[in-house]
C-alpha cells in the first residue's frame, strides 16, 4: 500500500538549501581554522578538506552507527520491526534502509546514510519495548521523513565536522599559531579562535537539526496519514530522557528523535533539538 504523493515542498526545498549553506559556512571555517592558525600550508588544507568530505561521504553511516552502540539486525532477529519498517518503506515509496538496535532501555532513534539507497534507522530496545505499536510507527515513520528528505547526510556530515573544528581549535591552543604569535604579537587572534570556531560549529549544527526535526515530524505524519502515534511517542521519549538521559556521544546527539540528555543554562542557546512542545504543537496544527 503505498499514499499518494504529496507534492514538491517549497518551504523544505528552501530550508534545504538554507542549511547546505550553512554547512558550506561550517567547512569555511574549518579551513580558516587550519590555515590562519595550525599555519597548515594552501595545498596541504585543501587535500585536508577534500580528503575529510570524501571520508564523511561514504562512512557517515558507519560512523554513527559505532558511536551510538546500534547493531544492524536481520530479519530473523527482529522480524517485527522489520515488517513495519518495510510497509513504511511501502507507503513512503523508499526502500528499505539498514535497521540497527542499540542496546539500552532509553527509548529512542535515530536515521543517518548518504541518501534513500544507503541509509540506515536504528531504534533502541528500550523504544521498541516501551512504545505501543502505533507510537513505534510514528518514530519510524519521522525517521523515514529523514531519509525521504535526503537530510541525514547534512546532519552526519554537521556533526563529524562540528568535532573536527573542535579538535583543530583545541590542538590550537597548545601547538598553532605563527612563533609570532605564539610569543604574544597576535594573541588576541589566536584567541578568538580557538573560541569562536567551536561557537560557530555548534551554533550552525543546532540551525541545521532545529529546522530538520520539524520537517521530518511533519513528513512522518504524512506517511502514516496521522501525527497521534508521534505526538504519544515523543511524550514518552521526552519524559523517559528526562528521567535516565541516554548515555550517547555529544556529536552525534542531535541525530536521534529526541535529544538525549537535557540541555540547561547557556549552553541551551545551542541545543540541537526545538522544545519537544512546540514540535506536539507544530503537529497538531499539521493535521488540522
Amino acid at each position: 500500500m503505498k499514499r499518494k504523493a504529496y507534492g514538491r515542498d517549497a518551504g523544505l526545498t528552501l530550508r534545504m538549501i538554507f542549511t547546505g549553506g550553512m554547512l558550506g559556512l561550517l567547512y569555511v571555517v574549518f579551513a580558516v581554522v587550519l590555515f590562519q592558525v595550525l599555519n597548515v600550508g594552501l595545498v596541504p588544507m585543501l587535500v585536508i578538506i577534500i580528503g575529510l568530505a570524501f571520508f564523511q561521504y561514504y562512512t557517515s553511516d558507519k560512523l554513527a552507527l559505532a558511536a551510538s552502540g546500534a547493531k544492524v539486525v536481520e530479519r530473523d532477529e527482529a522480524p517485527e520491526l522489520h515488517a513495519m519498517v518495510e510497509r513504511l518503506c511501502a507507503m513512503a515509496d523508499l526502500p528499505k534502509p539498514r535497521i540497527a538496535i542499540v542496546p539500552t532501555d532509553v527509548p529512542n532513534a535515530f536515521a543517518t546514510g548518504r541518501n534513500p539507497k544507503h541509509a540506515a534507522v536504528a531504534v533502541t530496545a528500550g523504544l521498541w519495548r516501551r512504545l505501543e505499536p502505533k507510537e513505534n510507527e510514528g518514530v519510524l515513520a519521522h525517521e523515514l521523513a529523514h531519509v525521504k528528505h535526503r537530510d541525514i547526510l547534512i546532519s552526519s556530515i554537521a556533526a563529524t565536522l562540528a568535532a573536527a573544528i573542535m579538535m583543530a581549535a583545541r590542538f590550537a591552543m597548545f601547538f598553532g599559531g605563527s612563533r609570532d604569535d605564539r610569543q604574544g604579537s597576535n594573541p588576541v587572534a589566536l584567541l578568538a579562535t580557538m573560541i569562536l570556531a567551536p561557537i560557530a560549529a555548534a551554533v550552525i549544527q543546532a540551525a541545521i537539526s532545529r529546522s530538520r526535526e520539524f520537517d521530518a515530524d511533519a513528513g512522518g505524519a504524512d506517511i502514516v496519514g496521522t501525527p497521534n502515534g508521534l505526538v504519544s511517542a515523543l511524550r514518552k521519549i521526552e519524559a523517559a530522557s528526562r528521567q535516565v538521559p541516554l548515555d550517547a556521544n555529544p556529536a552525534t546527539a542531535h541525530m536521534f528523535i529526541i535529544k538525549p540528555f537535557s540541555v540547561q543554562g547557556l549552553s541551551g542557546l545551542f541545543s540541537t533539538h526545538p522544545p519537544t512542545e512546540q514540535r506536539i504543537q507544530a503537529l497538531l496544527d499539521h493535521r488540522s
